[in-house]
């Protein structure tokens, strides 16, 4: 007796979850999956258990299949810092060459922004900072670009960072209440900014990375405050997603300007 193909059960679990990738948080019916697919329902039904038994899948309460959380978490595990820093860092070292600033790429943990990659151009007068370097994400551009996509009322924001706002430089926002307004401003304008608030004379703006609907890391751009006006920022924006967005792995994507009846209520809420 001739026994399933190995492979062909593999292929049908793989073509299985890429379809339910693709169908998104509401999931497919069995029925639908199978006519999809243009598989046997009985057997699709089979090779979705053992999915289900191990996490790779799950059902919500109308019976749809969608991804579950054991295949979520290979995704973030994929995306952790070294692996994340790989994947960028050719397209980071692109952008420095393009621009001629410093460019880091960070991620956020507890309060505090982490550095886990940087570039910087072959200048007399170089930015200090080095790979594990950390920073209070209140006050960098690089967390306020994060925090801008994490955040959806002020609420929560101010939850998760019960400490005063550090007082870095005299021009440091000194408030949760004016840092919520620069992660509204941010979420509109398509990137976050800090102008000299950890260090006098220096200037960063940030544009977050995303997986779907979730903020993972951000880039940021550190120049000289004198070479750092908004026009200038704007311009660095753009340049940056064209240099960075085409490089990157499908699924991830980059920060965009959400401007909106929505954000600007949140706005005024939050003055």
């Amino acid at each position: 007796m001739i026994g399933t193909s190995p492979l062909g059960s593999v292929d049908k679990a793989l073509r299985a979850l890429q379809r339910l990738g693709d169908a998104g948080a509401g999931g497919l019916a069995l029925t639908k999956l199978a006519g999809d697919l243009g598989l046997n329902k009985a057997s699709l039904h089979r090779t979705l258990s053992a999915l289900r038994h191990r996490g790779f899948v799950e059902q919500d309460q109308n019976g749809n299949y969608r991804l579950g959380p054991a295949i979520l978490a290979i995704a973030d595990s994929h995306l952790r810092d070294e692996s994340l820093r790989s994947l960028i860092h050719n397209a980071l070292a692109g952008l420095c060459v393009k621009i001629g600033e410093t460019c880091h790429l960070g991620v956020l943990t507890g309060e505090q922004v982490v550095y886990i990659d940087k570039v910087e151009p072959q200048r007399a007068i170089r930015i200090w900072s080095e790979i594990g370097w950390r920073n209070p994400a209140l006050t960098t551009a690089l967390g306020r670009a994060i925090m801008s996509q994490k955040f959806v009322d002020f609420e929560s924001f101010a939850a998760s960072f019960p400490n005063p706002v550090p007082k870095r430089t005299p021009n440091t926002r000194a408030s949760l209440r004016q840092v919520w307004q620069e992660l509204v401003d941010a979420r509109k304008r398509g990137f976050a900014k800090e102008e000299q608030e950890n260090e006098l004379g220096i200037t960063c703006m940030s544009v977050a990375i995303l997986r779907g609907a979730n903020v993972i890391a951000a880039i940021s751009i550190t120049a000289p405050a004198e070479r750092m006006e908004i026009k200038r920022m704007t311009l660095l924006a753009r340049k940056l997603r064209e240099c960075i967005e085409p490089t990157l792995p499908p699924g991830l994507s980059l920060q965009k300007p959400a401007a909106g009846p929505k954000l600007a209520r949140k706005a005024a809420a939050a003055r």
